[in-house]
């Protein structure tokens, strides 16, 4: 029976794609947040989103995480991703700091490059700067937090120079891994990972596996790993029940899917499963899809989402308490009490 002997942490993701309106949609996320931290899981991240609603419900994170912040008390809350070259980089730190702060230090910042090109056209920026973007940025929010001395003389209010050691940056490629472990940051691993021409269906395990290594053989001595990987995870009380929603959620999702890039999947549900790398079913279906993903061998957190089956919420709600209490102890996940030793260390 494989277990994951370096997964640490368990996590929520949600990009607030419930089949409602925005006020419903946000309402949902945080009760799924809520009953996250009940069922004892260690953090909760959500994605922020320009425009598509179909992509993502939410372009304001940092609002909607203080919304969250006031319904829970010990859950870690991470953003997966700000989509940095988007944003103002000192206020991303300022929103950043007085989040942390008024959630007790419970704060992981999660950036990337992301967006879609027509969000940068709206915004006036060129997508095909993006890195460029996000390298300056990130620089920008990293010394705001610590203090230094931006253009103009000034220094951040309120200091926060603990959310440096929090930073965690999303990546698709090797030389993105890199780039995060060089900076002593996290990594994170999208179930969003796009194949090549070349290798149209390549499990995630050979994509992102080279992406660890590079993470790995960056990172400074002495700094420890945080390796995040995300995946698609519904699991039912029935396996009928569950076979029977992912087959309503994946069809409506695959039009956005090809929009995508990605190749037709067939017709069948199991085929879409696979392509959707979706990890689905009743307890065990699930427990034993999720021991086939070699990445998760070397991650330090699995953080799992309901989409693209996007169940009513309900379901999700269930789903939550049973990855909880039933999967991820099966994958080596121990439930930590309400003040581990990783809280501790990065409040301040």
């Amino acid at each position: 029976m494989k277990r994951f002997a370096n997964l640490k942490r368990l996590g929520f993701f949600t990009r607030l794609l419930d089949e409602a309106p925005p006020a419903e949609r946000y309402r949902f996320a945080a009760e799924q947040i809520v009953r996250a931290e009940k069922a004892g899981l260690d953090s909760a991240w959500i994605a922020q989103h320009h425009f598509h609603e179909r992509e993502g419900g939410l372009p304001s994170p940092f609002t909607f995480l203080g919304y969250v912040a006031a319904q829970t008390s010990r859950i870690r809350l991470g953003t997966g991703i700000v989509t940095l070259p988007l944003e103002n980089a000192v206020r991303v730190a300022e929103d950043a700091a007085v989040l942390d702060l008024i959630c007790n230090g419970r704060f992981e910042l999660g950036v990337g490059t992301g967006g879609n090109p027509s969000a940068f056209a709206a915004f006036g920026l060129d997508s095909t700067q993006r890195n460029e973007i996000f390298a300056r940025n990130l620089a920008i929010v990293r010394a705001a937090l610590t203090g230094k001395v931006l253009e103009g003389g000034d220094t951040l209010y309120p200091l926060r120079p603990q959310l440096d050691g929090r930073i965690w940056q999303a990546t698709f490629s090797v030389a993105g891994g890199a780039r995060a472990g060089k900076a002593g940051d996290g990594l994170l691993l999208s179930r969003t990972q796009p194949r090549t021409k070349d290798a149209p269906k390549a499990m995630l395990a050979e994509i992102q596996n080279p992406i660890i290594d590079a993470y790995l053989e960056a990172l400074p001595p002495g700094c420890e790993p945080r390796i995040m990987a995300s995946r698609s995870v519904f699991v039912a009380d029935d396996h009928a029940e569950a076979m029977r929603l992912a087959d309503i959620g994946l069809r409506r999702a695959l039009p956005q899917f090809m929009k995508g890039g990605h190749l037709p999947p067939g017709e069948t549900l199991e085929e879409m499963i696979t392509a959707f790398d979706t990890h689905v079913g009743a307890v065990d279906d699930v427990i034993a899809s999720l021991r086939t993903d070699a990445t998760l061998e070397r991650v330090t957190d699995l953080v799992f989402q309901a989409h693209s089956v996007d169940a009513p919420h309900p379901y999700v709600l269930r789903s939550i308490e049973l990855v909880a209490e039933r999967v991820a102890p099966a994958l080596g996940w121990v439930r930590t009490a309400a003040t581990d030793g990783h809280q501790r260390v990065a409040r301040g």
